[in-house]
């Protein structure tokens, strides 16, 4: 079963990924306490796809790096937009493929260019039916 698995929240602009057991997600904005408000009301990234990375890159990586939201197991993140997934009460729509940044390679070298394929860089979704999602909420794509 698809599950939560970590979740974290920036205070604000590059700052720290604080690390969660609970996140408040809103309609129209985003997560409660998160500096990220707006376009991007969520970030995802898959385990399954990171370890792919980190077997890529020969070495084991904090996902916290990624800087994205939400870590999520056992779910396909690519090519999904415009799908619609929950996670625990939640509806999510999926806007598109998160993009990797210089941050990235300033985090570990060869990050950045190992993340353009097959996302991964992960998602980002917009907030349909908001709620409190907590680690091992189900996730669930909606249309199978």
């Amino acid at each position: 079963m698809a599950a939560v698995e970590k979740i974290w929240i920036k205070r604000f602009q590059k700052g720290p990924m604080d690390e969660r057991d609970t996140a408040d997600l809103t309609v129209g904005r985003g997560i409660v306490d998160c500096a990220d408000q707006g376009g991007r009301h969520v970030t995802i990234i898959a385990t399954g796809r990171w370890q792919e990375l980190e077997s890529q890159l020969g070495t084991e990586l904090d996902p916290s790096i990624r800087r994205a939201n939400l870590l999520v197991s056992d779910i396909d993140l690519a090519e999904s937009t415009h799908r619609e997934l929950t996670i625990g009460g939640c509806r999510l729509r999926v806007k598109g493929e998160t993009r990797p940044c210089s941050a990235m390679e300033a985090a570990h070298p060869g990050l950045q260019e190992a993340m353009r394929a097959n996302w991964g860089g992960g998602a980002h979704a917009e907030i349909l039916e908001g709620g409190t999602i907590r680690i091992g909420d189900a996730v669930t794509w909606l249309d199978g």
